[in-house]
């Protein structure tokens, strides 16, 4: 029983430092025509209201051929930030309703 129980942490733990550890951006897609293209960018055109969507590309971007204007192709992309500006502290310092109740709750009351 203790080997089965050890186990189960030991497989756990693993599988809990592949998550964090592992974890990459999470993938994306979109397809349509292509608008526009060169060697910085691609614009897909997608959907009925025909939304123009400009995706950075550069020299690590995988293709399977050049892409040229007017091809449907299919662009897998992951979002990641590039700047990240403090708005101030304003409502954070404040915290949730939810907290404030249960911080006034957990304190003992000053009457007996």
């Amino acid at each position: 029983m203790k080997i089965t129980a050890v186990s189960l942490i030991v497989a756990a733990g693993m599988a809990l430092s592949g998550a964090v550890f592992g974890a990459s951006a999470k993938d994306y897609q979109v397809t349509g025509p292509i608008v526009e293209v060169n060697s910085s960018m691609i614009v897909i055109e997608k959907g009925k209201n025909k939304e123009r969507w400009e995706i950075a590309r550069d020299s690590n971007t995988k293709a399977d051929t050049e892409p040229k204007v007017g091809e449907k192709v299919t662009v897998h992309y992951t979002m990641t930030a590039t700047n990240i500006e403090a708005k101030g502290a304003g409502k954070a310092e404040k915290g949730s309703k939810k907290e404030m109740k249960a911080a006034a709750s957990a304190s003992p009351s000053a009457t007996p």
